[in-house]
């Protein structure tokens, strides 16, 4: 059990991203190509956070050409190479997956002031 500790300390991340639920981010991920690697920027809603230690997760949700985008990005990978927070929003939930069913300007979230 101490082996296992002592491998997922070594995977945490120091800096690691300080999101909330309803913020809109700027997720920077490394896209590798082949030989190539490129960043590719994905900008959304928070809409949840799971898990603890290792395995913590946090979705973003974006519209993109009408149709609605979920990413799911592992706090501690090291493919997600930088996260900035675009706007704070004020939410009363932990999750918001109500926003799956609105449209327009019914699937924002209000802005913290």
């Amino acid at each position: 059990m101490d082996a296992l500790k002592v491998i997922t300390e070594g995977m945490l991340k120091e800096d690691r991203p300080q999101v909330k639920i309803g913020d809109v981010v700027r997720v920077h991920v490394k896209i590798r190509e082949g030989e190539r690697e490129r960043i590719q920027v994905f900008e959304g809603t928070v809409i949840a956070r799971k898990g603890s230690g290792v395995s913590e997760t946090f979705t973003v949700r974006r519209v993109s050409y009408g149709v609605g985008v979920e990413r799911v990005f592992p706090v501690h990978s090291p493919n997600v190479a930088k996260v900035e927070t675009v706007r704070v929003g004020k939410v009363r939930r932990s999750k918001l997956y109500y926003l799956r069913d609105r449209v327009g300007k019914a699937a924002k979230v209000k802005e913290q002031i």
